[in-house]
């Protein structure tokens, strides 16, 4: 009889974990950006409609049958008459989702990718964490990973971790689940892959964990539009422009390292396109003297104040400033590289500068990252 009574409750409860799952998931939708992918979208499609009730796809001007295949597949399309890169069309997407009243919204790239199958993680991730962004890390399965790309993943993570006042794990997967409740909070201003950069940073300047769990490291046959020099030089001109602006104010406080708020003085450049370029190219130009100028200031002010609190914690303000000028170097090697010499160049000592002074993020961890739902492992390793 106890036997019995056991079963049916231990059968409840699973009824009830089930029913909250298919619940959860009911409020979150899958969206695509994409752009000439008619070759991969129906599979891609038809793996997050096994998750997920709604499938968001915009088609950002493909000249292929993209758009049809989606509809076909059962998505729903949002179409966009030429191609105004990733960024334009994942801020339609988001505002489609709010619309129709999703809690949350998973991102998923166009080309296959993301493996759908994943999706349970971020699901499960996001019930035990309504607030926060979900993003999915490569970072474990590095051997699959392009050395080109690593390169510019390595980099990316370093800076990123410190506009947004915590290490992530993987800064630039585009498989991620966004809160709505979020979303509304944050002015984007950016456009193409710079947005999903922006989104972080803000996210974790206003205050807000980001968490990771671990997906495979797919790259097929069919390739990516993301360039490992020339996109990464753009993320880290304006990661750096953002810097500026969010140092300068960390600098004079006192234990406020958390600056973003909805239509500040960053949002309030972004708005206007041409004043942003040159705002960026500025802050790019003035960057080396700059950084030794906060250097400064973190020295000779702590026995008055504590800027860069986080920095101070979990940091090293010495290592991130020896960094910024080694950055600097690998930037004009790589792109000399790129544009002069023959592809099957490479100058190997590119490689060794990223793994000494990118190869781990600059803060340490203040929170656990989550890797798997709900399973927390420290993230030194």
């Amino acid at each position: 009889m106890n036997d019995h009574l056991l079963h049916a409750c231990l059968n409840a409860v699973k009824t009830i974990e089930i029913g909250k799952e298919e619940n959860l998931s009911s409020r979150i939708c899958v969206i695509i950006p994409a752009f000439n992918a008619a070759k991969t979208i129906r599979n891609v499609i038809d793996g997050a409609r096994k998750h997920v009730t709604r499938v968001i796809v915009a088609d950002d001007g493909s000249a292929d049958e993209t758009a049809v295949i989606a509809r076909e597949a059962g998505a729903e399309v949002v179409t966009i008459p030429a191609n105004y890169g990733k960024g334009h069309a994942l801020k339609l997407l988001f505002r489609r989702a709010i619309k129709e009243g999703f809690d949350a919204a998973i991102s998923m790239d166009a080309d296959g990718q993301h493996d759908p199958d994943e999706i349970p993680l971020f699901i499960k991730a996001f019930e035990h964490n309504l607030e926060e962004i979900i993003i999915g890390s490569r970072m474990h399965d590095r051997e699959n990973i392009p050395q080109a790309r690593l390169d510019a993943m390595r980099i990316a993570r370093f800076y990123v971790s410190l506009a947004a006042n915590q290490p992530i794990e993987d800064t630039q997967c585009g498989y991620r689940l966004y809160p709505l409740s979020l979303i509304k909070k944050i002015e984007l201003t950016s456009e193409r892959y710079i947005t999903e950069t922006e989104l972080l940073i803000k996210a974790g300047d206003m205050g807000k964990i980001i968490r990771c769990v671990r997906v495979r490291a797919l790259y097929g046959e069919n390739g990516s539009h993301f360039r490992p020099v020339m996109d990464i030089v753009s993320i880290s001109a304006w990661v750096i422009s953002y810097l500026i602006v969010k140092w300068f104010k960390e600098g004079i406080t006192s234990g406020k390292p958390f600056t973003y708020s909805k239509n500040n003085l960053r949002d309030r450049i972004g708005k206007h396109k041409g004043l942003d370029r040159l705002f960026v190219v500025l802050t790019v130009l003035i960057g080396l003297p700059t950084m030794l100028f906060f250097l400064a200031e973190y020295i000779l002010l702590s026995p008055f104040l504590d800027n860069f609190s986080i920095i101070r914690r979990s940091g090293n303000f010495y290592r991130i400033t020896l960094a910024t000028f080694t950055l600097f170097v690998f930037h004009f090697f790589s792109l000399f590289e790129r544009l002069l010499l023959p592809r099957t160049f490479h100058f190997n000592f590119l490689d060794e500068i990223v793994e000494h002074f990118f190869g781990a993020p600059a803060l340490h961890p203040p929170h656990t990252p989550l890797l798997k739902g709900g399973e927390e492992k420290d993230a030194s390793s």
